[in-house]
Order: C-alpha cells, then sequence, then structure tokens
C-alpha cells in the first residue's frame, strides 16, 4: 500500500513538472526554479499545507527549507514528530514573483494536484499553515467555520469529514508570519502542541 501510494505520487509530481499550462510554469523556466510539490511519508497521519513555495524552496525543489521551514522543524521537534514522518506541501506548486499572495486564477490551477494529494495521502489530520491554505480546506470540506478568520480559528481542532472517513483540520498561523513578530511566534509555538494529541 506505501508502495502504491509513493508511486501515485511520484506520478502526480511529474504531472506538475510537465504542466506547461500551469500559470507559473513560465516564470518557473524563466529563474530556473523547480516545482515545489510536496515532501514525506505516503503514510503520513499529519499532513502540513501551506500557501506557496519561497525563493529558498523554488530553487532546491523542497518545501519549508528556508528561515520559514527551520521554524517549522523546530516546532515539529517541540512535539516529537519527525519531519519524514509527515507530508508537507503548499496550495502553489510554484514560487509567485516576488513572494507575493497566490491570485484566485492560481488557486484555481494548481488546487486539483493539492486534492489528489490529500486523496492518496489519507492523513488523519491536516495542519493549514496561513490563511489561503485555511480558505481552501475550510471550503474544500464544506466545514461550518467558513467564512471565519484565522485570528479566530488558529489553534481549534476542528471536525471535517472526507471521502475516506473523519479527519482533523487545525488551522494555524503562518510560521513565515511569526518569523517578525514574537508575540505570533508564541501563539504559533503554543497552538502547535494541539497537535500532540494525534502523533
Amino acid at each position: 500500500m506505501a508502495r502504491d501510494k509513493a508511486a501515485q505520487l511520484k506520478a502526480l509530481e511529474r504531472q506538475v513538472r510537465n504542466a506547461a499550462d500551469l500559470p507559473l510554469y513560465a516564470y518557473r523556466k524563466e529563474n530556473e526554479y523547480q516545482a515545489v510539490v510536496g515532501e514525506g511519508s505516503p503514510e503520513a497521519r499529519v499532513m502540513f499545507i501551506g500557501e506557496a513555495p519561497g525563493k529558498q524552496e523554488a530553487l532546491k525543489g523542497r518545501p519549508f527549507v528556508g528561515s520559514a521551514g527551520r521554524m517549522l522543524d523546530g516546532l515539529l521537534e517541540s512535539i516529537g514528530l519527525a519531519r519524514g514522518d509527515a507530508y508537507i506541501t503548499n496550495i502553489l506548486k510554484d514560487r509567485p514573483p516576488e513572494n507575493r499572495a497566490p491570485q484566485p486564477k492560481e488557486i484555481e490551477a494548481y488546487t486539483p494536484y493539492l486534492r489528489k494529494q490529500i486523496e492518496i495521502i489519507q492523513p488523519r489530520v491536516i495542519v493549514t499553515l496561513g490563511r489561503f491554505a485555511m480558505d481552501f480546506i475550510l471550503g474544500e470540506f464544506r466545514m461550518p467555520e467558513q467564512g471565519q478568520k484565522i485570528s479566530d480559528l488558529h489553534g481549534r481542532p476542528l471536525k471535517a469529514k472526507a471521502s475516506f472517513g473523519s479527519l482533523i483540520v487545525l488551522p494555524l498561523f503562518h510560521p513565515a508570519f511569526a518569523l517578525y513578530r514574537r508575540d505570533q511566534k508564541e501563539t504559533l509555538e503554543k497552538d502547535f502542541q494541539a497537535l500532540k494529541a494525534y502523533v
């Protein structure tokens, strides 16, 4: 089963790399960036979804390897979860110019790949990192919390129903946001402890 999931994820990765119709494909090629599809265990119980890759991620083809990634690694360590045992991805699989926010047409183009990743992995917990990921997942699972603000929902485990069964959605602030604000860093560290119950 794990081998089958790994093969499906590999096939999905190839699709993203070769999808010349993606809105940020040309930008990726011009800048000699790589697609950042995701990494981690195909059997992960916990899946992290961020917004979009940054420059370091696009250069290396791996999610969360810059300063926000180092913060995420520290948070994972604080709850005893090895990075390789989780699965980490983003809504967009390419870096937007100047790290700007994802545009609606980009979200629409890239989310079919994210949906497929969720279907393949079938996590018990989806941790959304930041507002864009939270808004998408709340809408995707038609959750009653749709339309609420991250400032109200962060750190609260929410129940959701997927095609493969029940799961928990845990909205968190994005580590990049917490890098610049000490109060947000403390909040993120505290909120992250809610994950302990599931790892």
